[in-house]
């Protein structure tokens, strides 16, 4: 099934880290659409905050991670927010180019989301246009 072996693929790449890290969901301010979940350190918030922009922890590079450094698909920060229990982060941001995710599209644009593919009743991936 496809979702139980994309949780155990993940989780491998957390505890793989080394570090203590917590969930980030990214939502564009303006639309409300999440465009990553991926995952913040101590480094990272703090860069976050320093720098108003989304930085992150790459748990497949396990280093600082600044979203747009290298695409220029910069997030800028408008906000950040703690849950309740204190595990988990979420970062509301503007986009300052066309997209967030780091693959493109069939034309070879910057998709705006990560989340581009739906889970059909048969369990496989449709990409979604």
């Amino acid at each position: 099934l496809v979702g139980s072996e994309m949780c155990r693929r993940d989780r491998g790449k957390v505890a793989a880290a080394g570090c203590d890290v917590v969930p980030v969901v990214v939502q564009d301010h303006d639309t409300g659409e999440v465009q990553i979940v991926a995952y913040a350190n101590e480094e990272a918030l703090r860069e976050t905050v320093s720098q108003g922009v989304c930085c992150l922890w790459s748990t497949s590079r396990n280093e600082l991670w600044v979203k747009g450094a290298t695409s220029g698909d910069v997030l800028e920060l408008v906000q950040a927010r703690a849950n309740c229990e204190q595990n988990s982060l979420m970062y509301w941001v503007r986009p300052q180019r066309v997209g967030a995710c780091h693959t493109k599209d069939g034309e070879g644009n910057t998709r705006k989301s990560c989340y581009y593919r739906r889970l059909t009743s048969e369990g496989t991936l449709e990409i979604l246009q």
